[in-house]
């Protein structure tokens, strides 16, 4: 569909960033899918995006300019959410390899909020959100639907496994372990890992461990 960005918001074409910001904060408040009762829990988030989209557009000059343009010239723009949470990713990844993890944690927010369906935005999302304490909670909750999303993912699998070892859930964390080796039998960092929970410093299925005498 086409969309204005300033009709979305509710604000004037000339209305300045503080402005932006304040009407994007209300309507935060009352739009937020949390606060939603209805039966379309779905579209309410859909809506929610958008409104998260026309900030981020409003308040960058660069992509406000743009935005302008295409308005002025009859044109709006295409809203594809899995196109924009693409584009956090690809900032999310560039900010994690420079070390940026406040910017990366927020990019890959901002692709799971846009697109909730996409594993590998989850996946990135637990990665950074795991190394915040007060995050880690989310970490797991996103690992989770990383997996759900993609079962048979050897990578996603093992960060599961190691996620809720780290919180000690570790019943949950052997079985994604054990789930991770069935894609990748061969991968020996799983393999010590699911020694270590089992006890023994033997490597994953061999038998061993159960047998030593000290």
């Amino acid at each position: 569909m086409k969309i204005n960005y300033y009709e979305v918001l509710g604000v004037e074409r000339s209305a300045t960033e503080q402005e932006i910001r304040d009407r994007f904060r209300q309507l935060a408040r009352e739009q937020h899918p949390d606060r939603y009762r209805g039966p379309d829990k779905a579209g309410a988030e859909r809506k929610f995006q958008t409104l998260t989209e026309a900030v981020n557009v409003l308040t960058n000059a660069s992509r406000r300019k743009q935005h302008d343009s295409e308005l002025a010239s009859g044109g709006g723009k295409n809203v594809d959410f899995g196109q924009i949470a693409k584009a956090y990713i690809a900032k999310g990844v560039k900010a994690y390899k420079d070390g940026d993890l406040k910017s990366a944690f927020e990019n890959f927010d901002m692709a799971v909020k846009h697109n909730p369906q996409d594993a590998k935005a989850q996946y990135h999302f637990a990665l950074v959100a795991k190394r915040f304490p007060n995050t880690l909670r989310q970490a797991v909750q996103a690992i989770e639907l990383a997996v759900q999303r993609d079962p048979v993912n050897p990578v996603y699998l093992k960060e599961a496994g190691e996620l809720f070892k780290k919180v000690n859930l570790v019943t949950k964390a052997e079985r994604y372990f054990e789930e991770a080796l069935k894609w990748d039998p061969q991968n020996l960092e799983v393999q010590a890992a699911l020694g270590e929970l089992r006890g023994s410093k033997e490597p994953a299925k061999t038998g061993l461990g159960r047998f030593r005498k000290s």
